[in-house]
């Protein structure tokens, strides 16, 4: 009997890319790598992201292009550039639940297969120097509380990136050299939860 090669589905922006740093380095391929070294079978992840997408953007793609009829695990990181561009809380809420079905529908149903990473805080990066940070955190907590009421509806994991993403305010290796987005430092503890999340998703039935 053949061994069942894992498929994992990365919904996103940046930061599930891996925007700065080496392929290698994105949260997605270090939680390959991990679940590799556990003895998990698994596929190198399916990304379906591009920097600077709101979840609108992303809905777009989703709508018109043909993926995969299911995979085993889809994660979902967006919402970023919604609150960048200063786009409104509701139409991110809109967006953010027809995403969550989506995703849901793309892990063949199983709510249990789809966990969403929360929005991290660029508030506490260098870019944000001249920025208001205090409002850009309250923003972002917002965001993430939708997203949580969302996770909370459907059943699905919400895995909180944001506290780690805050302890770069006094630690510059968290960053890649762009001095916004996380360094592969950084991405190793998203990675780190979200494959012991995966990897306890993927005995379920």
């Amino acid at each position: 009997m053949s061994q069942h090669i894992h498929s994992l589905l990365c919904l996103g922006d940046s930061y599930t890319i891996g925007e700065g740093v080496a392929l290698y380095e994105s949260f997605p391929y270090q939680t390959m790598q991990l679940l590799r070294k556990a003895g998990v079978h698994v596929h190198a992840p399916e990304i379906v992201a591009k920097t600077g997408w709101t979840t609108f953007e992303l809905a777009e793609y989703l709508i018109h292009h043909q993926l995969e009829e299911a995979y085993d695990v889809v994660s979902l990181l967006i919402g970023v550039n919604n609150q960048y561009r200063g786009l409104s809380i509701e139409s991110f809420q809109e967006d953010a639940e027809f995403l969550l079905r989506k995703a849901i529908h793309l892990a063949g149903n199983l709510s249990h297969r789809v966990a969403v990473l929360s929005i991290p805080d660029w508030g506490v990066t260098p870019f944000a120097k001249d920025k208001d940070r205090d409002a850009i955190a309250q923003q972002i907590d917002a965001f993430n509380a939708v997203l949580q009421a969302l996770c909370d509806k459907y059943k699905v994991t919400f895995l909180d990136n944001s506290t780690a993403s805050r302890a770069a305010s006094n630690d510059g290796s968290l960053l890649a050299e762009d001095g916004l987005h996380p360094a592969g430092k950084l991405y190793a503890q998203w990675a780190a939860s979200f494959a012991d999340w995966m990897q306890q998703q993927i005995h379920k039935h």
